[in-house]
């Protein structure tokens, strides 16, 4: 099992999310799995990140809703990276 690291980010973007009226519960359940170490559903599109992101990965909560998060296997962390829509996270 995976400790629970959040960016300062993540908190600014996570409070957005809510104000926008998103279902926080499915990202609960995805978080729950990650940190657990378990390999998400495919509808949820998992896959590392290129470029500036690297070595993060994404994954698709909805459609039109990322979280990207990374994990130290030294420190057996997850780090809750960025969460939002592809225009808030790419442009």
């Amino acid at each position: 099992m995976y400790e629970i690291r959040i960016k300062k980010q993540f908190q600014k973007d996570l409070k957005r999310t809510a104000k926008r009226g998103k279902n926080i519960d499915k990202l609960e359940t995805i978080i729950d799995a990650l940190q657990k170490g378990n390999d998400l559903e495919r509808k949820h599109d998992s896959h590392p990140l290129k470029g500036i992101w690297k070595p993060c990965w994404e994954c698709h909560i909805e459609p039109d809703w990322l979280l990207i998060w990374d994990y130290s296997d030294d420190d057996r962390e997850l780090i809750l990276v960025r969460t939002g829509s592809h225009s808030d996270l790419f442009d």
